[in-house]
This record gives structure tokens, C-alpha cells and sequence, in this order.
């Protein structure tokens, strides 16, 4: 069964984000606009739209990565399985990170804090390999 209220958007969810990016207040603005790109970048599949009023990223139209921009001096990406609760048997964490960069807040929930654009050019190839990897163990 499709659920066509997830697809009802898709073709607009790049006008979406840059419309909500554009009257964004926010004093990391330009490092959430670097990293908006680097998510992009990581992977040909991921689509982008408004999701819990921040920028969210999809694999196969499932959500997988969203912004949340509370908080200060930080702004943090939320990688997760998805807006629909579903049941897992998840015992431990979805992987090993080798990178060091997930904070986990449950098994299959992890973010990432970005501080600054230093920090965002540091972390980038890692943050690449965290994104492929999630996508990896979530499909």
C-alpha cells in the first residue's frame, strides 16, 4: 500500500527547504546551508523537505536525517528510522561507529552537533561515511 501523503510533496521539497532556508534566522545559517549540502552530496537517492519544521532528508521517500536547529551555539542532524514509530528488536546500537561522531540516544537514534564552520569542515568526510552507513543498516 502507498502512501501517497508522503509523496504529495516530493517534487517541491527542494523549493520547500530553500524557501524555509531563506527566511531562517539563525546565527549557524551559513554552516546549516554547508552541511544541507554536504548531506545532498552523499548520496545520488536523498531528497530533501519540510519535516517537524526543519529541513529533513529522505532515502526511498523514508525519512532518515533531520535537522534540529534548538539550541545555542550548535545546531544538531537527528538520524532516525523514520516518523512512524515502528517495532524493533534492536538490542544495541544500529552499528559500530568508527568515526566517532554519533552521540547515541537510543539504539536506533543517534545525532551529530556541529558548532561552527570549522567543526562542519572537519567532520565532513566523516559525516559522509555516517550518512551512507545509516542509510546502509536502515534499508
Amino acid at each position: 500500500m502507498t502512501n501517497k501523503k508522503n509523496n504529495r510533496n516530493s517534487d517541491s521539497g527542494p523549493v520547500q527547504v530553500a524557501e524555509y532556508l531563506s527566511k531562517l534566522k539563525h546565527p549557524l545559517k551559513e554552516e546549516i546551508e554547508e552541511v544541507r549540502k554536504i548531506i545532498l552530496s552523499a548520496n545520488e537517492e536523498i531528497t530533501e523537505h519540510i519535516k517537524w519544521n526543519a529541513p529533513s532528508f529522505q532515502y526511498k521517500n523514508e525519512d532518515r536525517v533531520t535537522f534540529n536547529l534548538h539550541g545555542e551555539g550548535f545546531f544538531r542532524l537527528v538520524f532516525h528510522c523514520g516518523s512512524k514509530v515502528r517495532e524493533t528488536n534492536v538490542e544495541r546500537s544500529l552499528f559500530d561507529d568508527t568515526t566517532g561522531l554519533l552521540e547515541w540516544v537510543s539504539n536506533d537514534r543517534a545525532i551529530v552537533k556541529f558548532t561552527d564552520m570549522n567543526d562542519v569542515k572537519e567532520k565532513k568526510d566523516k559525516f559522509v561515511e555516517v550518512i551512507n552507513k545509516w542509510i546502509d543498516v536502515t534499508f
